[in-house]
């Protein structure tokens, strides 16, 4: 009687459907993964930015990730990540990519995903047989029944898949082929690929206290929470800023990051595992072949270079032995820090995980720009630039110029090893993105650079921005991107620099120094005197809003990072113990002055998204198009 009963009503339900006479009236099944970006311990998260994307309207998906860091900035102005970062996949102990249910990051064997039937009448209401079979002999088939309202949760194995049929009353409506497509994105480099700047937990600040650094034009700073008694006291240091990676700061608004993440919601069939090793203050050779301790001070820095994290990685629970190699990749001595000595860990290639992108952030560092940034802004008969000059961490252009005639060597060396070491195959260099540096300070059509000012830089007496010299670093800075154009071209690799042009006008100087419309336009960093906080207070200075410039001023770093190191360390490690203002010049670079902000990397991470689709469209692993599997 009661298979009667759903007969009728499931022959009730086509018959309905079939009256309408549109192409919505056939039944089908419309599926995706529940948690597509797989480094996200919790679906909810990775949620959170694939519902943020499915919002936004058709002219904002022309640039997806700005568009989502502008909504997700409007709910969460002191940040989003805040909320995330510690619920993934990454053991901060043993600096590896591990996730806390142990099951396997790098090798899934299956994925979970919801199934809904569409094109149902909602008045109608039936039940649903399901029936999920495994492809091969990868588990066993299994029988669901439930509301046809609802969608079913299921775990389908992977890489095979499954094939998923539907039934009304013992006749079936719908079935589909379920095979979830898992790319393994990996993010190696710098700063630029690190997400410097931008703490998943930025420093917040007491609204009365203030904090002074021993001299007597530097009081009044703005002071962090928490009940600290000295400068870098162990609570201090309690109310540091957060990143996923301490030693690289690296965090979850990296462009490398974000545009994986990007990848992932956009096509409900897509999952992603994504590995990012980039790290602050890395070259090609100190950073990516040989072991790079990071810039911050942590008990547990990085214990491999990034090629041979990666390499590890691909293993997963295989081991990657190590390799010696001290002659393939010193390019005949041109690159001599690779010569003698060199050893690399090297997943063989039938254990190997393929990767599917490269998303690289390099070169940078290689020529020296950070020295060549800091000539530019520190005056020139200040103490901090003749340490600097003395310490090499200060030079002119004509000083990066003669290291920008190795770099095409040492892009060389990398290529080598992208492709021996983590086998991407020779003809599909394409799947290697090589990422542009976005210029730091220019100004109307580009051909112009901030003018002569501390605006941005009034933290350290010591900071001026000469015009001079910012266009001497820019004109290398355009050097620089011609060059790794032309050396992408020569490798193959997809070459990215389409954000460059969306950065002027947004340098350091873009703001405001008098009369600003709001805090984040302010250049002025707050100080506290007689009559209270000027220009505002520190406490209401939201990290993630919207503004104007997409780099961080020294100004914008000490109140974003605010990096600072207990006095034993500066002691031991600095052999300084009476430069109480040395603190503000760490709390003021090495907090990612000069970098772009989460606005920035989310311009960058959408250039870089319409490559990596049209690469991925190339290997028939999805669409050029943005989102066009997203609409239902």
């Amino acid at each position: 009687m009661t298979k009667c009963i759903l007969a009728a009503a499931a022959s009730v339900a086509i018959a309905m459907l079939a009256s309408t006479g549109t192409a919505r009236a056939e039944p089908r099944i419309a599926w995706q993964v529940v948690n597509p970006f797989r480094l996200f311990v919790d679906p909810a998260d990775t949620a959170v930015h694939r519902a943020t994307f499915e919002a936004l309207t058709d002219d904002e998906r022309q640039h997806p990730v700005l568009s989502a860091e502008h909504a997700l900035q409007q709910r969460h102005p002191d940040g989003w990540a805040a909320t995330m970062f510690r619920k993934i996949c990454w053991n901060e102990v043993k600096n590896r990519y591990i996730c806390p249910d142990g099951a396997s990051y790098m090798n899934p064997t299956q994925h979970a995903v919801a199934i809904e039937l569409k094109n149902l009448e909602e008045t109608v209401t039936v039940e649903c047989t399901w029936h999920v079979t495994p492809h091969g002999d990868k588990g066993k088939p299994t029988v669901a029944r439930q509301s046809c309202a609802e969608p079913l949760r299921v775990l389908v194995p992977y890489p095979g898949g499954a094939r998923v049929a539907v039934e009304i009353g013992g006749q079936e409506v719908s079935a589909a082929d379920v095979r979830v497509r898992d790319l393994l994105i990996v993010g190696m480099g710098d700063s630029f690929g690190s997400g410097e700047g931008n703490p998943d937990q930025a420093v917040r600040f007491s609204r009365e206290r203030g904090a002074d650094y021993g001299k007597d034009d530097m009081r009044g700073y703005p002071a962090r929470v928490g009940a600290w008694t000295t400068i870098g006291d162990r609570n201090f240091l309690a109310e540091n800023a957060r990143w996923v990676d301490q030693a690289c700061h690296r965090s979850l608004y990296s462009y490398q990051l974000r545009a994986a993440l990007q990848l992932a919601v956009e096509d409900p069939h897509r999952a992603v595992t994504y590995v990012g090793e980039a790290c602050s203050g890395a070259e090609i050779t100190t950073g990516l072949f040989l072991r790079y301790k990071g810039n911050e001070w942590v008990p547990n820095p990085p214990d491999l270079s990034q090629v041979s994290f990666i390499a590890a990685a691909q293993c997963g629970q295989n081991e990657a032995p190590l390799q010696d190699l001290p002659e393939a990749y010193h390019m005949n001595g041109a690159v001599p820090e690779l010569e003698g000595g060199l050893v690399l860990r090297k997943c063989a290639q039938n254990k190997a995980r393929k990767v599917d992108l490269v998303f690289v952030s390099i070169g940078g560092n290689d020529i020296g720009f950070a020295r060549l940034l800091a000539n530019a802004v520190l005056a020139d008969q200040s103490l901090l630039k003749k340490l600097g000059g003395w310490f090499g961490q200060v030079y002119a252009a004509s000083e990066a110029a003669a290291r920008m005639k190795t770099l095409d060597e040492r892009y060389k060396a990398l290529n080598r090893a992208l492709h021996y070491i983590l086998h991407v195959p020779w003809s599909e260099n394409d799947r290697i993105v090589l990422t542009g540096y976005p210029g730091l300070a220019l100004l109307g059509d580009g051909s112009k650079v901030c003018p002569d000012s501390r605006a941005g830089m009034e933290v350290l007496p010591d900071f001026a921005l000469s015009q001079k010299k910012a266009h001497a670093g820019q004109e290398m800075a355009e050097k620089l991107n011609v060059l790794m154009r032309r050396s992408a071209a020569t490798h193959g690799w997809t070459f990215v620099d389409a954000h460059r042009r969306q950065f002027i006008g947004r340098g350091i100087c873009a703001g405001f120094s008098d009369n600003a419309f709001s805090i984040a336009d302010d250049l002025r960093l707050p100080r506290r005197a007689e009559g209270g906080w000027e220009p505002y207070n520190p406490a209401d200075y939201q990290p993630y809003v919207a503004r104007q410039r997409w780099f961080r001023t020294p100004n914008d770093a000490f109140m974003t990072g605010n990096f600072h190191v207990s006095p034993s360390l500066m002691q031991k490690v600095m052999k300084l113990d009476y430069f109480a203002w040395f603190q503000v010049l760490l709390a003021s670079t090495y907090s990612g002055a000069f970098h772009p902000t989460a606005e920035g990397h989310a311009a960058i991470a959408d250039a870089v998204v319409v490559e990596a689709r049209r690469v991925l469209a190339r290997y028939g692993e999805g669409t050029a198009e943005p989102g066009v599997a997203v609409r239902d």
